[in-house]
């Protein structure tokens, strides 16, 4: 099955936890103590201000009302993390009903789809369909059905973000300027990162592969980290056009984004490309789990941050692969991205491999890999036959067995 997360959705232990862990020395009274801390940081249903200053949600969404754009993070698998949003938009809507919704799970190639089933033209099977939900996203749907239905109710235009996977990786592969500018989407130059920016992404493209080797050296001046950090920038800059455009429409109405908390922490990603486009007021809203560390919630990560509480999964869990993909023009699926960690990364799979027969059937859509792997059961193998260049080579990809 497919992803399409940026490498910018990432977690981390807690600071306590990881104390714990190594054997600390910690008396009773003082792990309790240091578990209340983390507890009372953001406690559940609560807004902070990361100076730690607890705040109501009237008073929130008073002055997250007030700006042109509010920006919504998440986790994409966190039901919670979309429960929260969901709560936040009926808050923000009642104050704001002049709203446009911007989701960073579509590519503009798929806006009429958006557009018919807020007509209510589109039943959701056919929308998904339409969307090309499996190929270009493929987390649960259930879990962002409610936001979709909030929107249709209510007719709030929805507007498609991202831009196709295809061009990131161009991006990184060639850098900017060695992507012709017809070829970038309308997207233009985005605004240099800052330092901090830079320092935030290399522990993460160090532990990304590249020709299957990790690179813990790489600093910022290399010139393929420096290509990474412009596909993670042209992901960002692109959402920000699309919602920049909104905002000049007549009326000149609230845009909500929701998208990965990555592209919003610290006003890196998104927040620093809207400031370029000269567009300041803007608010940053984040979920904060419970029992994350109190360590993290520093100013400037977000405008506020709401407490959810530990999100555990209801929903039936199919087989996921760990990729995203396209069909190919020459048939097959090619390869565009793995998942750290995943089943295909462990199978051997690589970027670029195009995927020809799964299960021993031909792949001519997107459709063929997916119900190939969420019809896999736990414990099996799927054989994959698949062109590696100009080598045709055969791949297993196990399946663990179901926890008891």
């Amino acid at each position: 099955m497919t992803i399409f997360r940026s490498a910018l959705c990432n977690g981390f232990l807690g600071v306590a936890l990881l104390a714990l862990s190594a054997g600390s020395n910690l008396g009773l009274a003082q792990a309790k103590s240091a578990n209340k801390d983390i507890a009372d940081c953001v406690p559940v249903a609560s807004w902070v201000v990361p100076a730690g200053k607890k705040v109501t949600s009237t008073e929130i969404i008073a002055r997250a009302a007030k700006q042109s754009v509010v920006l919504l993070g998440e986790m994409h698998d966190n039901l919670e993390h979309h429960r929260w949003q969901l709560q936040t938009l009926a808050a923000l809507y009642a104050v704001r009903p002049d709203m446009v919704i911007g989701f960073e799970m579509f590519p503009r190639r798929v806006q009429k789809a958006l557009d018919r089933w807020v007509a209510g033209e589109l039943s959701e099977t056919e929308f998904l369909a339409a969307a090309d939900w499996d190929a270009v996203w493929n987390t649960e749907a259930s879990y962002y059905l409610p936001l979709f239905h909030f929107a249709r109710m209510n007719r709030i235009p929805m507007l498609a973000l991202n831009i196709d996977t295809r061009l990131r990786r161009e991006i990184s592969a060639k850098g900017f300027d060695g992507v012709p500018e017809s070829e970038r989407e309308g997207v233009t130059r985005p605004a240099a990162p800052n330092i901090a920016y830079l320092d935030y992404l290399l522990p993460i493209y160090r532990e990304h592969e590249r020709e299957g080797k990790k690179k813990p050296e790489t600093g910022r001046d290399d010139p393929d980290f420096r290509r990474f950090v412009e596909s993670q920038q042209l992901w960002d800059r692109a959402m920000a056009q699309a919602i920049h455009r909104v905002l000049e429409r007549p009326g000149r109405p609230l845009v909500v984004g929701i998208m990965g908390a990555g592209h919003i922490k610290h006003g890196y990603g998104v927040p620093h490309q809207l400031k370029d486009l000269k567009v300041a007021d803007v608010a940053m809203l984040l979920p904060w789990d419970s029992g994350k560390a109190c360590g993290q919630l520093v100013v400037g990560i977000a405008d506020a941050v709401f407490g959810v509480a530990p999100f555990v999964s209801h929903v039936q869990q199919y087989q996921r692969l760990g990729i995203r993909f396209e069909i190919a023009p020459e048939g097959g699926a090619r390869v565009l991205q793995i998942e750290k960690g995943s089943i295909a990364e462990t199978s051997g799979l690589r970027d670029s491999d195009v995927m020809l027969e799964v299960a021993g059937v031909a792949v001519k859509q997107s459709g063929d890999v997916v119900t190939a792997v969420k019809r896999q059961a736990p414990g099996t193998w799927l054989p994959l036959k698949v062109k590696r260049g100009s080598e045709m080579i055969e791949i297993i990809a196990k399946f663990p067995a179901a926890e008891r």
